[in-house]
């Protein structure tokens, strides 16, 4: 994109103000920018740039107590109301595995990161928000009521950068999710074979990594003892038999520098036009069903037995969002969840591309 036709901060905030109820998102997408630029935009007007050091935000954020996390693709929005505690820090991985909270996160994707604060009505909203290379979101952290406002105020002055200029340098594009491997020459047998000896499902992303295979194209080689393709609509079904069944489910949406993981039953399961949606109380979920391309159950070996997913990707063959039976590491995999995922209506299965 052309830097020089972009608005000017003030153009930029002006816009905001016009459009106050429109989603930071799509007025950066209307205005032919990346969210960080719009958001960086606000600097020194209720926007503070703020250092992505991503084990300092999580070691901090565990004082300010009860959160929103989100995380989101082009896809999916997952939301999350709790505490940020158990964390596990690192260079390459970091994680929050609170009983609420639970996040596996890539430090070196965080590029951009900003203390935001919105007036609405009588009331300022703040939040943590965290971008990538590119300007898209990867993380954002809502404060509510019960946040304690003196530790998130401490922690953003802890964060907070010397560059405080309200324009960003941000990349033209960046791979978003896996999309589709090039190059690869790994053959069915060498596949299957290598699929066949996993014993944690921890192990498919290092096979993957070997053969120089994405997820998709590896799910559509493998065969359907091991992968079988299924109408579209089984997203949304899982969660209303899921729901109904009260059977507990793994709910996994990401991006490139964050994924997100709901554990638990769901209840509150509500269909919007193309939206499909999760209301629960500590959980919401917003899933544009007509994002969705192709869906598949997977089956992955473990130590005893094998556990199934349910895995929805776009039309790049970028992963929308992922779905298990909830189970704890070293349990076999729950009967009413496998059961569900097994009767889902099969569609033959295309030609690997």
């Amino acid at each position: 994109m052309d830097q020089r036709v972009k608005p000017s901060p003030e153009e930029i905030r002006r816009a905001g103000q016009d459009n106050p109820k429109m989603r930071e998102r799509d007025l950066a997408a209307q205005l032919g920018m990346s969210e960080a630029e719009l958001v960086v935009a606000h600097c020194g007007v209720g926007t503070v740039r703020v250092e992505p050091r991503v084990n300092d935000l999580l070691t901090g954020l565990e004082a300010v107590g009860e959160v929103m996390a989100l995380t989101r693709n082009e896809s999916a929005v997952h939301e999350k109301i709790g505490v940020y505690d158990k964390v596990v820090t690192g260079n390459h991985n970091a994680m929050v595995l609170g009983e609420n909270i639970d996040l596996r996160i890539f430090p070196k994707v965080w590029a951009h990161g900003f203390a935001v604060e919105k007036r609405d009505g009588g009331e300022i909203r703040r939040s943590l928000q965290f971008f990538d290379a590119a300007g898209e979101a990867v993380h954002k952290v809502h404060l509510r009521p019960a946040s304690n406002l003196h530790a998130y105020q401490k922690l953003v002055a802890s964060l907070e950068s010397s560059n405080q200029e309200p324009t960003a340098a941000i990349l033209l594009s960046a791979a978003e999710g896996e999309g589709e491997a090039q190059g690869s020459d790994a053959s069915i047998d060498d596949l299957r074979d290598r699929w066949s000896r996993m014993t944690d499902v921890h192990q498919f992303f290092g096979m993957l990594k070997t053969l120089k295979l994405s997820r998709r194209e590896a799910v559509r080689m493998v065969g359907q003892d091991y992968a079988w393709l299924l109408d579209n609509d089984a997203v949304s079904a899982i969660f209303h038999h899921a729901a109904e069944g009260e059977t507990p489910i793994m709910c996994f949406v990401g991006n490139r520098g964050c994924i997100q993981i709901h554990s638990g039953p769901i209840k509150s399961v509500k269909p919007m036009g193309p939206w499909i949606n999760v209301l629960d109380e500590t959980f919401h979920l917003h899933l544009r069903t007509d994002h969705i391309h192709e869906v598949w159950a997977v089956r992955k070996p473990i130590k005893d037995g094998h556990v199934t997913s349910l895995e929805a990707y776009d039309a790049n063959g970028g992963m929308i969002i992922q779905l298990f039976g909830k189970r704890h590491e070293g349990e076999s995999e729950r009967e009413d969840w496998r059961l569900l995922a097994e009767n889902l209506p099969r569609i033959a299965n295309p030609t690997a591309a």
